[in-house]
């Protein structure tokens, strides 16, 4: 299943996430997916796997041309200067010559000018060819209308926190006013656990709605809640290093939801994010220094 963004470039729906992934493990959960079925890898620069997601798209069988590869600029490499030298530092790690979609990984509200140079310097990437689509990460409607407002080109996608519990119908709502596609982190509500944000998390893998969903249709929760996003029109990129979870993850199209379930999943949300917010500016984390590739 393909979605086609807003430059008409086409990606697939569904994606291996690998944040937490340790780069241990890394190559081979990509190896896995990509043998799977998947043909879609979400990574960070932040993340500190982009050189052994590279090579597990090496390992595979497919061929390069086949994987939409996406990545993202952290914080500290904010500005059009840096924001350009952290494409050379993400096709280096990844041992590619050009990005499926290149995106900022947080908005920063404390330094936003040099999110807008960033965001410039993506439209450039985009320009020259070297990547294929643009977008953002973590930008609420407050910060897409700044975004817009000083900047040419539409971001193809906005990759937020969206999962049954979490669900952010305004910031869907100004994606859809714009055309950006919205893409779900944490899908499946894996990520639980994000230090230093949020007490008391419930865990709705383990939910008693989507349990039954899952009973009826002889599938398993994160199926149900995979489902959900992509009858929805979202993208998805669960993320997990089993061999087993990751296969059982891609084999969602072969059912569909009908309304009353996707009601019912649609209820559960909470109002409450597990992640950060992304209009706290987190020093420590926003210096984190990329290395070269």
């Amino acid at each position: 299943m393909e979605l086609t963004l807003n430059n008409g470039v086409t990606m697939p729906a569904l994606g291996l996430g690998v944040f937490q992934s340790p780069p241990e493990q890394t190559t081979a959960s990509v190896a896995a997916a990509l043998a799977a079925g998947y043909r879609h890898i979400d990574t960070a620069a932040a993340y500190g796997n982009e050189r052994e997601v590279g090579e597990g798209i090496r390992l595979s069988d497919v061929d390069r041309s086949e994987v939409f590869i996406e990545t993202k600029v952290w914080v500290s490499d904010y500005g059009y200067d840096a924001t350009l030298h952290a494409w050379d530092k993400a096709v280096g790690k990844l041992g590619v010559d050009y990005l499926d979609l290149l995106i900022l990984h947080q908005p920063a509200p404390d330094r936003f000018g040099k999110t807008i140079a960033a965001y410039r310097a993506l439209e450039t990437l985009l320009v020259g060819g070297r990547v294929r689509a643009i977008g953002v990460s973590n930008f609420m409607p407050h910060h897409l209308k700044q975004l817009l407002a000083e900047t040419d080109i539409i971001p193809a996608v906005n990759q937020i926190e969206l999962h049954p519990y979490f669900t952010q119908p305004d910031v869907q709502a100004a994606d859809a006013e714009h055309g950006i596609l919205t893409q779900a982190w944490s899908p499946i509500g894996g990520i639980t656990f994000y230090p230093g944000w949020g007490e008391n998390r419930r865990n709705v893998m383990q939910d008693s709605t989507i349990a039954a969903i899952a009973k009826t249709r002889g599938k398993t929760p994160a199926q149900v809640m995979l489902r959900w996003h992509l009858q929805q029109g979202r993208s998805a990129i669960p993320k997990s290093t089993n061999p087993v979870r990751i296969a059982e993850n891609f084999d969602v199209f072969d059912f569909d939801l009908n309304a009353d379930e996707l009601a019912a999943i649609g209820a559960l949300d909470t109002g409450v994010r597990n992640g950060p917010d992304p209009d706290e500016a987190r020093m420590e984390r926003f210096s984190l220094i990329i290395p070269e590739a």
